[in-house]
């Protein structure tokens, strides 16, 4: 491999943290932190937000079995991301998984650990606007953060990906 080519070595432990979600622009954020990571060094995390179930005390053994195929879903989903991570950056990303609403617990992850250097979010290209977790963030939840978020235009082909990241 040529000198300039490739992977950079990583400085500090940083990450770049990507949210599981089930919206189609994901992929273009888990691309443009894969190929960031490629070219910086720095780790992919890779964040997935369980929702709470409804607390029902007579419904324990139900609330138990519900909580197994959420987290086994969850176990599935960041192995998929992952292997896209891997197959783009050549690294293997970090997983983080928690329980609560996502908007909250994605600004509670960043806030928790300080390895995280950037947020990248990818945007909704419909009429809907930009995504809640983009809504989230760029409202109350900013001024929460010590980090730079970076939001991708979700309809960016790979070719203009990889010229930005």
């Amino acid at each position: 491999m040529n000198e300039g080519q490739g992977a950079a070595p990583a400085r500090e432990n940083r990450v770049l943290l990507c949210v599981l979600d089930d919206t189609e622009e994901l992929d273009v954020a888990l691309d443009y932190a894969s190929m960031r990571s490629r070219r910086t060094g720095a780790r992919v995390g890779l964040l997935y937000v369980l929702e709470k179930p409804d607390e029902f005390q007579h419904w324990a053994a139900v609330g138990d079995l519900m909580r197994e195929e959420a987290r086994a879903e969850a176990e599935r989903r960041l192995q998929d991301a992952a292997d896209r991570v891997r197959r783009l950056s050549g690294l293997t990303p970090l997983f983080y998984i928690r329980e609560g609403e996502r908007g909250e617990e994605m600004v509670e992850q960043v806030l928790e650990d300080r390895d995280i250097a950037f947020l990248i979010l990818a945007a909704n290209t419909g009429n809907q606007g930009p995504g809640p977790l983009i809504t989230q963030i760029t409202g109350r939840a900013i001024s929460r953060l010590h980090i730079p978020v970076v939001v991708v235009p979700g309809n960016m082909s790979e070719e203009e990906i990889r010229s930005f990241a």
